[in-house]
């Protein structure tokens, strides 16, 4: 029987969904690339397809993924950005070969050559990272406000005022303990 791993969670900005591939870090931490097929996996369902992984690109994986995790933590409490991080996050960019491809819908799409390795793969997610902390996009950084997840998110709602990195999974817990904690029979 296969292991059974939990699902991927998909956003829309690559650079914040790589950093979730590690969710509940105040919690029971989930992994959600245990494996370097996993990664593999996670790569080509965010159209940056590679053959394989070995164990060490696993491992330079995670440390981009806890360097981006970092500097946007930094970046969402205002605080200067980690060295370390910024170094991890600079070196991951420049080792990689990735084109950027204009779609007709007028998008930027990153498209890797057909004997790409994880390295290339891990260039586009450090350089979405370095749009992300430049702020090159229009949002900002903010950290998710369940307090066993704590994930950096990128709020793109016109208010700028969004809590939850994801309304179906911590938002919901919230509110459901909320309502749990109105509805408990107060005893006498």
């Amino acid at each position: 029987m296969p292991d059974r791993f939990p699902d991927f969670r998909l956003g829309s900005v690559l650079a914040t969904s790589f950093t979730a591939t590690l969710t509940e870090r105040c919690g029971n931490a989930v992994e959600r690339i245990p494996t370097p097929q996993r990664l593999v996996d996670w790569l080509a369902v965010n159209g940056l397809a590679v053959d394989s992984c070995t164990p060490a690109q696993l491992e330079l994986a995670r440390q981009l993924r806890e360097s981006i995790h970092a500097a946007a933590t930094a970046a969402a409490i205002r605080d200067p950005l980690p060295v370390a991080a910024v170094r991890v996050i600079n070196a991951c960019s420049i080792q990689g070969r990735a084109a950027a491809i204009l779609t007709p819908e007028g998008n930027r799409h990153w498209q890797l050559s057909a004997a790409s390795c994880v390295e290339d793969a891990l260039s586009v997610i450090a350089a979405d990272a370095i749009g992300i902390l430049a702020g090159e996009r229009d949002g900002r950084l903010a950290l998710c406000a369940s307090p066993t997840c704590r994930a950096a998110f990128f709020d793109t709602s016109q208010s700028r005022t969004r809590k939850w990195c994801e309304m179906n999974t911590c938002g919901n817990r919230q509110k459901k303990a909320r309502f749990n904690a109105k509805t408990v029979p107060q005893h006498e």
